[in-house]
């Protein structure tokens, strides 16, 4: 009798093991991965000598191959003109990027995943969340809730998609020092999530000038290729470009260095399906248009971050910790605003 209870406990732990692994596999929600590794290569004749100046260079996916110009692959050191054109076309055989119908790119746009923000008013206003494959930029002045939005969707990510979350892992680039891990602790409770599980799917790297700043996707790519990261933080764009480049002498290399950085953004994101969140900073309007607006503020960047960013939030103080989103530009939100409140728990739906 004992012996055939012992075997029957066995056979149940046996089940619960496989029902556990079946779990932590649907939690990835079984995406389809949508990048192939520079490996692959080889299966097409290019060879592994060269295939490990790619990934010395930061590139690690076939699609970053063709999202490169012809001009920044041959500055790679190793790599002749005539490399570059057989590795290229090799890349064609493998990963295709040419025209595609609607009905196609519509499907493309049905893997898009949307992150809670904490609040249902502000995932209302955003259509569902943070959006994956775009960058949302958060501009407003100074406690408005920018850094606190960013720890809140560090720990939301990582949620289960049936939950509003990303089903994976989080990387923050953080410029101004603001980054907090003793704040992932309420929201993780919150959530009911383990703190220390969270802290551990997230990854931060403390900027110190724009060219580190942008250094730092590069190292990003390969933790992207390895691993299933759902969301990339940037608190904020602006700081060190500002904090580099002063006067208008140096504006024009400022804005040409931003570019590269927001464009460098929106090829990870739409590469590796994460979303892409960047906070910003605010200036006076010192225009005389200023005179007859409410608020004179606007954002920092200029054009080039405003044709950069997929949708842009406005924020501003409201009543105690209350705080206003606007929704100041996006190709595909109406114009609209949601109130919200932050607390020790992160943002949340205002109260009364």
């Amino acid at each position: 009798m004992g012996r055939k209870q012992k075997e029957k406990e066995q056979e149940e732990e046996k089940e619960e093991e496989e029902t556990t692994d079946e779990t932590i596999t649907t939690t990835g929600d079984d995406e389809e991965q949508s990048w192939n590794l520079v490996d692959k290569l080889q299966e097409v004749g290019i060879g592994a000598a060269d295939i490990k100046k790619l990934k010395d260079a930061g590139i690690f996916t076939v699609e970053s191959i063709t999202m490169r110009t012809k001009k920044r692959l041959t500055a790679i050191k190793g790599l002749s003109e005539a490399k570059v054109d057989k590795i290229l076309e090799a890349c064609s055989k493998i990963s295709f990027s040419g025209f595609v119908s609607g009905v196609e790119f519509l499907q493309k746009r049905k893997k898009v995943i949307r992150v809670t923000t904490g609040s249902s008013a502000l995932d209302t206003l955003l259509g569902g969340g943070i959006e994956t494959m775009s960058i949302t930029e958060v501009f407003g002045e100074f406690r408005t809730g920018k850094t606190q939005m960013c720890h809140t969707l560090c720990v939301t990510a990582q949620l289960p998609r049936s939950l509003g979350g990303g089903s994976g892992k989080v990387a923050v680039i953080d410029s101004e020092g603001t980054f907090r891990p003793e704040r992932i602790e309420p929201i993780a409770e919150r959530y009911a999530l383990n703190a220390e599980e969270c802290l551990a799917n997230i990854v931060v790297a403390r900027a110190y000038t724009s060219d580190h700043q942008m250094n730092l996707l590069t190292l990003l790519t390969s933790k992207f290729a390895e691993d299933q990261y759902r969301l990339l933080i940037v608190d904020s764009v602006t700081a060190l470009f500002r904090t580099d480049y002063s006067g208008r002498g140096e504006l024009s290399e400022r804005q040409q260095k931003l570019a590269q950085f927001l464009s460098s953004l929106m090829k990870l994101a739409e590469e590796f399906n994460i979303a892409v969140f960047i906070t910003n900073q605010v200036q006076a309007d010192p225009s005389g248009a200023s005179m007859f607006t409410a608020d004179p503020k606007k954002p920092v960047g200029g054009h080039i971050l405003a044709h950069a960013s997929t949708t842009r939030l406005y924020l501003r103080k409201g009543r105690a910790e209350q705080r206003v989103c606007k929704v100041y530009d996006s190709p595909s939100l109406p114009e609209n605003e949601a109130i919200y409140q932050i607390g020790n728990d992160g943002i949340k739906d205002a109260e009364g």
